[in-house]
């Protein structure tokens, strides 16, 4: 599908007189001013001369919220309800739009109204944004169009996007706890060895004794840290811009990282049940909206988010072009596909609910994600509490020592 440029669309104020001569203003999204003449009079409001005008925005206007995944699964279920309450989509689009709080929601949403008015299907007008409507989206929207179950389709589409944020939310619940702690733990290390260290050690000169091994060892880091700290700044600056630019730039390190990932001890489980929940629930919604097996598998296999994942996938589609049964060739490659997949799948295929058995087996996967993440941070905690014991504790002991070693002779 050809995917035409996006254009910008613009808030418009306008002055003009209706049918009765009255005078009235107000304010419409339009790409041009002169689509927002062309529409009032349509509404049967003549525009006042030089009065349509581009809204200004102040100096301190606000540009709203980013877009989100969320939002696009409420856009789709409001679509969906409209739909089927026989509002035509036109203005199903007019009521969504102007009962969203995001200006950046809405502003898509007109865009996307009035590449429909000029005459595009909804599948073409929603290719034109592909950063807020992936291809899968768009593919399931163009065979509910074809299919004439739209309504079903955009429930349908709701539904798997309110489901994968979740689980992508699961995941980020697991790797965010421990991350703020040890960045905390860094902190306050820092705070310790680049203020109070050196407090103590100034008393300690005083006392005219040899001080402990460990004392020396945390004051020379402390002077250490404090002499290049601007140094170390920058080495932990510059370490996570490299990261950051290497997973853009380098598809050979986001390889060893999607890797890395299946294979890390309890990590690798939960990234696993993710990667087959998430293939299980996109090719169930679109097997349902009645896409080709072999075409579905191409969003299928990006929907995983693993690398390994859609290399397999592909592998899979192959297999499945030449004739192989997905049961068969999923059994191929058992390291990333459980048995209890293939198994369903073996079923589905057999009575011919497919995707009724792959909705089954995402429903579980998710679940052991869900699982995986609570297990995953009740082994984490005491592992993370005994790490800010030993270093917190230990920069303190190494200050106390001496102390307590006075105490002892006197």
């Amino acid at each position: 599908m050809a995917k035409a440029k996006s254009r910008s669309n613009t808030t418009f104020t306008w002055e003009g007189t209706n049918k009765k001569g009255q005078s009235i203003k107000g304010e419409m999204m339009a790409f041009s001013a002169d689509l927002v003449k062309a529409e009032l009079r349509k509404q049967g409001i003549t525009p006042k001369n030089n009065r349509v005008k581009k809204k200004s925005q102040g100096l301190f206007a606000s540009k709203g919220k980013p877009i989100t995944t969320k939002d696009i699964a409420v856009f789709s279920r409001q679509l969906a309800t409209m739909m089927k309450a026989g509002v035509p989509m036109v203005q199903s689009f007019d009521i969504v739009g102007q009962g969203h709080s995001n200006p950046n929601m809405t502003r898509l949403i007109m865009q996307v109204k009035m590449d429909i008015e000029a005459g595009g299907t909804l599948a073409s007008a929603l290719a034109q944004h592909p950063a807020q409507f992936d291809d899968l989206f768009v593919n399931l929207v163009d065979a509910g169009e074809q299919s004439g179950a739209l309504e079903t389709l955009l429930e349908k589409i709701a539904t798997y996007k309110e489901k994968t944020e979740a689980l992508k939310n699961k995941i980020k619940k697991a790797m965010t706890y421990p991350i703020i702690v040890l960045v905390v733990a860094v902190v306050v290390s820092a705070i310790l060895l680049i203020f109070v260290v050196p407090t103590f050690a100034e008393l300690f000169e005083g006392f005219g004794a040899e001080l402990p091994a460990f004392t020396l060892f945390v004051v020379g880091m402390s002077d250490t840290l404090v002499e290049n700290v601007w140094l170390f700044i920058a080495l932990i600056a510059g370490t996570i811009y490299a990261f950051k630019q290497a997973k853009i730039r380098s598809k050979a390190f986001r390889d060893f990282l999607d890797r890395l990932a299946l294979r890390l001890p309890a990590v690798g489980a939960l990234t696993t049940n993710s990667c087959v929940a998430r293939f299980s629930r996109t090719l169930a919604t679109m097997f349902s909206a009645g896409v080709p097996l072999v075409e579905a598998m191409v969003s299928v296999a990006g929907a995983t988010g693993n690398s390994v994942y859609y290399k397999a996938i592909m592998q899979v589609r192959d297999d499945v072009a030449a004739g192989t049964t997905l049961q068969v060739s999923l059994s191929q490659n058992k390291d990333l596909f459980p048995n209890m997949l293939i198994q369903m799948v073996g079923i589905g295929e057999e009575s011919g609910a497919l995707d009724d058995m792959l909705d089954k087996v995402a429903d579980y996967y998710e679940e052991a994600v869900d699982d995986a993440v609570d297990n995953l941070t009740a082994m984490m905690e005491p592992m993370i509490m005994s790490f800010l014991a030993v270093v917190i504790g230990g920069l303190v002991i190494a200050m106390y020592l001496p102390i307590f070693k006075m105490g002892e002779v006197v």
